[in-house]
């Protein structure tokens, strides 16, 4: 398996990054600095992702048509009963 075919978790460049030119883990960025770096490595992991994966749902309207109607057809056959006209 090539290493570009293999699954590389979002944070892994940007821990390769740190390792080459910041010294980690023997030395450390500021804590501010370290969180803005992963926040950029997830954002750009998230951009680059196909829509498809992590399952994301896109609106059928078909689908929410049907459920719209399953949910009317529900509340027509489901009443509360008011009890409180019994003695």
């Amino acid at each position: 398996m090539s290493a570009s075919s293999e699954f590389k978790p979002p944070l892994a460049k940007t821990l390769r990054w740190l390792s080459d030119h910041a010294g980690f883990p023997g030395s450390r960025l500021a804590a501010p600095a370290e969180a803005l770096l992963c926040l950029a490595a997830l954002a750009e992991a998230e951009n680059s992702a196909p829509a498809d994966s992590f399952g994301l749902l896109r609106r059928v309207p078909r689908e929410q048509a049907a459920l719209r109607s399953h949910a009317l057809r529900r509340s027509h056959a489901q009443f509360k009963s008011d009890n409180s006209s019994k003695v």
